[in-house]
């Protein structure tokens, strides 16, 4: 790291003299790497000035996931649902960040039943009674993204798929409850993993969490089936997604070849997730959206 003298401005932005900010920050920063741990690059630590905007985008992101659980229900196309998120995320002055990233056609994700995630919003599929789906919502608000994603049952669904979906809520709860300053994303993965295995669950290896506030996805790559006291260490700034996809059958999933998003699980049993984003803060955590 680049050496700041003790009186010179902080590295992290905050126009504060170092001492009085990063500077023990940095110490314990240093012993840990110095015992071979996982830590956070700066770039990954989120000043004040901007996790108050990132909370911003944040707001948004909710607002717009209230209005589809207020308005989701038998009978909705996937299609009508991309069509409110792109309405009203811009109409509150954003922008959904899901739209035209990487080549993704649409505002939104809309995974349903066996679709794992990134599954593409389309006037020929029509919500059924029975149905699971998650919606993933992703918003962009002065340059700053948020992201978070909810399951949703569609009528009358079945005990079975009813109680992966709880489930799998719970495993984000116990997961998020794992979140506390110098701690591990392995702490979290663990309890995640655990939860599920208790269930008779599994979890998806190939796909997972990932940093985010000043991009879509920055570093790292947050996986759920990690073991306690490794991986990246939860230092207070740092802010990510937990976002586990909790298969009823196999851990095993392929991509559709037609249109190279959308995922879907091995054994076509069905898949839930939850997403929450995080700041790691001095005492805990924040849930920036949810």
């Amino acid at each position: 790291m680049q050496k700041i003298g003790r009186n010179d401005p902080c590295w992290c932005g905050s126009g504060k003299k170092y001492k009085k900010c990063h500077c023990d920050f940095d110490e314990i920063i240093r012993e840990h790497s110095l015992l071979g741990e996982i830590v956070p690059d700066r770039k990954l630590i989120k000043n004040n000035e901007q996790i108050e905007k990132i909370r911003e985008s944040g707001k948004i992101n909710t607002a717009v996931l209230d209005y589809v659980s207020a308005h989701i229900k038998e009978g909705v196309t996937t299609e009508d649902i991309d069509r409110w998120v792109y309405e009203q995320t811009t109409a509150m002055g954003a922008v959904p960040a899901p739209l035209n990233y990487e080549g993704f056609p649409k505002s939104v994700c809309t995974s349903v039943n066996d679709q794992v995630c990134h599954g593409i919003p389309s006037k020929n599929v029509v919500l059924k009674d029975g149905d699971i789906i998650n919606v993933d919502v992703s918003t962009i608000y002065n340059g700053y993204f948020s992201d978070a994603s909810r399951m949703f049952c569609i009528g009358n669904v079945s005990d079975e798929n009813r109680r992966l979906v709880e489930v799998t809520k719970e495993c984000v709860q116990l997961g998020l409850e794992q979140v506390k300053p110098w701690g591990h994303l392995g702490d979290i993965g663990q309890v995640i993993n655990d939860n599920a295995k208790k269930n008779g669950y599994s979890v998806v290896r190939e796909i997972g969490g990932h940093g985010v506030g000043l991009e879509f996805h920055e570093d790292p790559w947050v996986s759920y089936v990690t073991t306690k006291g490794t991986d990246m260490l939860l230092a207070p700034g740092f802010m990510f997604t937990i976002e586990p996809m909790i298969n009823m059958g196999t851990h095993r999933i392929f991509v559709d070849e037609k249109d190279d998003w959308t995922v879907y699980t091995a054994d076509g049993k069905p898949s839930a997730q939850w997403e929450i984003q995080v700041l790691v803060t001095e005492t805990g955590y924040e849930v920036i959206s949810h």
